[in-house]
């Protein structure tokens, strides 16, 4: 999942305030200004500090999504808005700024698993949402700013609604998320730098121990569900994370291949589409994890 960062600032970002002139014009001019004119102002009235948001807060980003903020615009969530905070958490106290490359690599970790405690079915976003974060910067860490706000935010476009799924969900549509999204967490957050297995075999055997552990533990959580679609993906995720054990104890490169191509194959998306449906959950791949399996 494409994660981007708009960073907090303590450069405030000017309020511009629409000053109404009537002069010699029409009345459908005069009511259009006033309309206007009142429009301006509730987007003034609702302007918020950056570092007041909260879990839950739909908002509109002042300026461009991405880059320095001081302001947002906080909105009610039933209205079209831009973001949504969806999770939120605080950077361990330091004396030194870590950089904005450590600051974001602690984002990139934590607001993927806070974003599903409160979202956790990613399939069920809007089509273009995608994961912000606002983070400290330097300015702002040296006045004690250690806060991080995670955010679901539209590349383009707006959204209706909020994406707090988390209390709706029935005990076993939570069962097959929290298991299904540790497999792809232990996948992608164990993923090796290199490109080739031979350039680091020990990494890509540690990825797959980490995806076969997730798998065993997502397995175990569906011996409780009953449903015929829900077993025939027990049995594939049962079969995919035997392969996935064979690549962790691979001798070699080859032998690593080998199993690989059969344990990434068995923990394609598609496969579990079926099952979902049996749950009530959403059955439509992201278009980003879809481009991955289809290869």
């Amino acid at each position: 999942m494409t994660v981007c960062s708009p960073y907090r600032s303590l450069r405030g970002i000017p309020v511009v305030v629409a000053l109404l002139a009537i002069g010699a014009v029409g009345c459908s001019d005069v009511s259009d200004a006033v309309d206007s004119a009142k429009d301006g102002a509730k987007t003034v009235a609702r302007q918020r500090s950056v570092f007041s948001l909260d879990t839950g807060d739909c908002y509109n980003p002042t300026g461009k999504a991405e880059g320095t903020a001081y302001t947002v615009e906080i909105v009610p969530c039933d209205e079209a808005h831009e973001g949504q905070v969806v999770g939120e958490f605080s950077i361990e106290k330091g004396k030194e700024y870590p950089g904005d490359d450590g600051v974001a690599k602690v984002a990139d970790n934590r607001c993927p698993v806070e974003a599903q405690k409160y979202a956790p079915d990613t399939w069920a976003l809007p089509k273009g949402v995608a994961l912000f974060y606002y983070t400290p910067t330097a300015e702002s860490w040296a006045t004690g700013d250690r806060s991080v706000s995670c955010t679901y935010t539209a590349e383009k476009g707006t959204f209706s609604g909020s994406l707090d799924t988390a209390k709706s969900l029935k005990p076993e549509q939570n069962t097959y998320l929290t298991g299904s999204n540790a497999v792809y967490e232990a996948l992608w957050a164990n993923q090796s730098e290199t490109e080739a297995v031979e350039d680091d075999l020990d990494g890509y055997k540690a990825q797959a121990k980490a995806v076969a552990a997730a798998l065993d533990t997502h397995v175990t959580g569906l011996d409780g569900i009953e449903g015929a679609e829900v077993g025939k993906l027990r049995g594939t995720l049962t079969k995919a994370a035997g392969n996935w054990k064979k690549a962790a104890n691979a001798a070699d490169a080859d032998t690593f291949y080998i199993a690989y191509d059969s344990a990434f194959t068995g923990i394609d998306p598609n496969k579990s589409v079926a099952a979902r449906k049996e749950l009530g959950l959403a059955t439509t791949v992201p278009a980003d994890e879809a481009e991955v399996w289809a290869g």
